[in-house]
């Protein structure tokens, strides 16, 4: 067995975690030292190689750098560059953690920890090193459709490869379009939980009347229309992951109720005393912005916390650079089989009008225009005119620079109605507020 050539370096300042860790790894590995200072991290070094280098995060000493685990994990990877490293963190300190894997570190687990999962964890890295392998995280994930390799992506893909193993709550942020959902789906996917259900619930869509039920069951006869007994999302969920869609939309009221449960950790359906235990890992997501939800005129603050013990931000498409293509490249493919059409070449103009769009409409709004594209093309070259992106999404998109001067304004608020209204003036006129006569005037100034 590998790990039986192995040595392993422990530096905690926790008498307690060092004796457990020496315990559990003792009997499986060539040799465990153990140690509370972290200052005698370069004599140790100096002395011994070790494939793998368990580090606390936080310590007492007098490090003044922000992080001591930063710190001195830098100091490791410049005299042991080949020994990988391991990070200990609580769960406050999961960001800072997930930052560090990018100076270097190759894994971080999160206190407490799971027996068996450290134990996988240094066998890999012991596997990986003889193997000639390198760790870290992948930059194209399509088992889960999810699919970048921009700078930005890879972030969440690091996020992605840490936090889905755990059973930690998360939140996922972003605006509509960006494929929360799959994020979500992919967190399940790649959990302890994967063959347990995956239930998602739009709660912004829910009425107040049918919150509750919907979330939590009703028996029969709990009100007007309950003439079943009907299973809540929640025991549905149950041993599995519960995925609760845009959770900034709910109500105060539907807040406190969802706090309960998620404190409680059970349920009690609507006409009914019965408790009933669930056991379920929580993702939400929402379009708002953070701070939006840090209001708390807004949405219930200890909410947020239960929620929110890691954040995902998934980026929108227009700072995705290079994904663009890869994305349409995906989509054609897809679409051009579903269609029996293809396969296609990209003109210059084609890709030059992709790049040159903002996305309001993020990644649902590139998919929606490439089957439309392929559904209206006639030749298997696709230049500019074969690609038209959506009025709808153009009406709401983000102004960009010189667009804000007034003049540019009232042109595209007037170029917008008259698409809306399919050229019909009159229509348009009035839908302005103007006169024909006016909005022809308006027609001539801007060249229209």
């Amino acid at each position: 067995m590998i790990l039986k050539k192995a040595r392993i370096l422990i530096i905690d300042d926790d008498k307690d975690v060092l004796v457990a860790l020496r315990l559990l790894l003792k009997p499986v590995v060539k040799e465990v030292v153990v140690e509370k200072n972290p200052n005698q991290i370069p004599s140790l070094l100096q002395n011994t190689n070790f494939e793998v280098i368990i580090l606390d995060m936080n310590f007492n000493g007098l490090v003044n750098t922000g992080n001591e685990g930063i710190f001195w994990l830098n100091r490791i990877k410049r005299l042991s560059p080949e020994a990988d490293v391991i990070l200990i963190t609580a769960y406050g300190d999961i960001d800072l953690a997930i930052r560090s894997l990018k100076e270097g570190a190759s894994d971080f687990l999160v206190k407490p920890w799971k027996n068996e999962k450290l134990l996988n964890s240094v066998k890999d890295l012991v596997e990986k090193q003889k193997s000639g392998k390198t760790s870290g995280p992948g930059v194209l994930m399509e088992e889960t459709r999810i699919l970048g390799k921009s700078e930005v992506m890879e972030d969440v893909f690091v996020k992605l490869k840490k936090v889905a193993p755990t059973d930690a709550n998360i939140l996922v942020l972003g605006e509509n379009g960006t494929g929360k959902d799959l994020i979500a789906r992919s967190i399940h996917d790649n959990s302890n939980r994967k063959d347990k259900p995956f239930v998602k619930v739009d709660v912004g869509a829910l009425t107040p009347s049918l919150f509750e039920s919907e979330l939590f069951g009703s028996k029969k006869g709990a009100f007007t229309d309950a003439r079943e007994n009907r299973m809540g999302r929640f025991e549905a969920a149950n041993g599995g992951t519960l995925f609760l869609d845009e959770i900034g939309n709910i109500s105060l009221k539907q807040q406190t109720r969802l706090l309960t449960v998620l404190q409680n950790r059970h349920i009690t359906p609507l006409g009914s005393n019965e408790v009933i235990p669930v056991d379920i890992r929580l993702i939400c997501a929402t379009n708002l912005h953070i701070s939006v939800l840090a209001d708390e005129n807004k949405f219930r603050k200890d909410l947020i916390y239960r929620i929110n013990t890691v954040d995902i931000t998934v980026p929108p498409l227009r700072d995705r650079n290079g994904d663009i293509l890869l994305l349409t490249k995906h989509f054609l493919k897809i679409y051009g089989e579903k269609y029996n059409k293809g396969p296609f070449e990209l003109d210059k103009s084609f890709i030059k009008k992709l790049k040159d769009h903002s996305f309001p409409g993020n990644v649902r709004e590139l998919q929606y225009a490439l089957e439309r594209t392929v559904i209206m093309a006639e030749f298997d070259t696709l230049t500019e005119e074969d690609l038209i992106f959506s009025a709808l999404e153009n009406a709401h998109r983000p102004p960009v620079q010189g667009e804000l001067k007034l003049e540019n304004i009232e042109k595209n608020t007037i170029l917008t109605v008259i698409k809306k209204n399919k050229g019909n003036i009159s229509r348009s006129a009035e839908e302005l507020g103007i006169t024909r006569a006016a909005l022809y005037r308006r027609l001539e100034k801007y060249g229209l």
